[in-house]
């Protein structure tokens, strides 16, 4: 009988991870969707003013968004 299977749901300590990284993860998809508009952008015209824009506002709030999971994880006052 094999007993050191890997389970296949999560633990606790895996959904509180994901929980705590998820504004860095959904500032990530942000600039993916930015990216891929830009990309699509391309064949009709190319980006617009407003396709940049929305581009640089997502990588700040990435930047944003790491810099505040850094602070929770490093922070002991802020994790508990």
């Amino acid at each position: 009988m094999i007993t050191n299977l890997p389970t296949a749901e999560p633990t606790a300590a895996d959904l509180a991870a994901i929980d705590n990284e998820w504004p860095l993860i959904a500032a990530d998809l942000d600039v993916l969707d930015a990216e891929i508009t830009l990309i699509y952008a391309e064949n009709h015209g190319g980006p617009t003013a407003l396709d940049w824009r929305r581009l640089r506002r997502a990588e700040a709030r990435v930047t944003r968004a790491a810099a505040e999971v850094a602070t929770r994880t490093t922070d002991p006052q802020r994790a508990a």
